[in-house]
């Protein structure tokens, strides 16, 4: 992933409007309207926990990528495991679905990676927005939502479930649900960076998880150690490791790749796991057809080795 620094700092919660760097001559988009009455922020609890805050409608420039997201997200103890706004990538957003490349729609935020020629601003920037909700619960949500091109047209309509459960007295266990639709009369093509001839590795875009980390984090799978081992690897699991800004050791534990996923993993650069739908080919979500996808975030507090990590996920196992 690449940035093009922007000296905004990150807070603990949704941030004012915050403008990006415009291309010259560029045009400025009116911004999405206001949130209906009762379509306000919500949260995850885990018992009488609060463990995440779910950002619904975010006031943000159109170029950071506007979409629902988790921020911040905490270990049962209060530590912190996300970061939103941070200065070097603006639009990374706590916890979220985000694809640079939706049939040429950039959601994900930021420059777009063209083909022969690196990053570019153009004037490609969708919103990824909830229309409506469909459970609302203490631990779980689901709601609907569309992925639109810059003029508002419907690329994908979701339906998405976030749940929360505890796992052990010091980690919870985050669910995220969601159903990808296409429109009846096309196939939607899913891109990233190296699908457009980035290379190195730079496959991201599908569920992102920004995390906050004081110093470079440690991250593993079952069987291997480190960023460029479980980069565009299809483990089982991957773990990353840290402590947080001020304090607090956590671990997160990452499940859940689909059929053609891979893991995309920063540590050095910055801290970051995602479920890449495009590592290193483009994906499609035929006409009509579905994408599904079930991740599952172990959120611990304390660090864990490989030997803590198993006997974690044992304790997540249907008895």
């Amino acid at each position: 992933m690449t940035g093009h620094p922007h000296p905004v700092p990150a807070g603990p919660g949704p941030a004012p409007t915050r403008a990006a760097p415009q291309p010259s001559g560029a045009a400025v988009r009116p911004r999405p309207p206001a949130p209906e009455p009762g379509d306000d922020d919500s949260r995850l609890h885990v018992g009488d926990v609060e463990v995440a805050r779910y950002v619904l409608r975010p006031d943000l420039d159109p170029r950071h990528g506007p979409r629902p997201y988790l921020h911040p997200v905490r270990t049962l103890a209060g530590t912190p495991v996300t970061d939103a706004l941070p200065a070097d990538h603006v639009w990374h957003l706590g916890a979220s679905l985000a694809v640079q490349d939706v049939d040429g729609t950039n959601l994900w935020g930021g420059r777009t990676y063209v083909r022969d020629t690196g990053y570019t601003w153009r004037d490609d920037h969708g919103v990824i927005a909830h229309t409506h909700w469909r459970e609302r619960a203490p631990d779980r949500l689901a709601h609907a939502l569309q992925w639109r091109d810059r003029d508002g047209g419907v690329l994908l309509t979701e339906h998405r479930r976030l749940a929360a459960t505890p796992v052990a007295p010091d980690a919870w266990a985050l669910d995220v649900d969601y159903t990808l639709t296409a429109p009846a009369g096309r196939d939607v093509h899913l891109g990233s960076p190296a699908t457009n001839g980035r290379p190195g590795g730079a496959g991201y875009g599908g569920f992102f998880w920004r995390a906050v980390a004081d110093g470079e984090p440690v991250t593993f799978t079952a069987d291997a150690d480190g960023e460029q081992a479980a980069n565009g690897s299809a483990a089982r699991w991957v773990a990353l490791t840290g402590v947080a800004p001020g304090g607090g050791a956590y671990t997160l534990v990452f499940t859940g790749l689909g059929l053609g996923d891979r893991w995309f993993v920063r540590t050095a650069m910055y801290p970051g796991v995602c479920v890449a739908f495009a590592f290193d080919r483009p994906a499609v979500v035929p006409a009509g057809g579905r994408r599904t996808g079930r991740h599952r975030v172990l959120v611990a507090d304390g660090v864990r080795d490989r030997a803590g990590v198993t006997a974690l996920l044992a304790a997540t196992e249907p008895g």
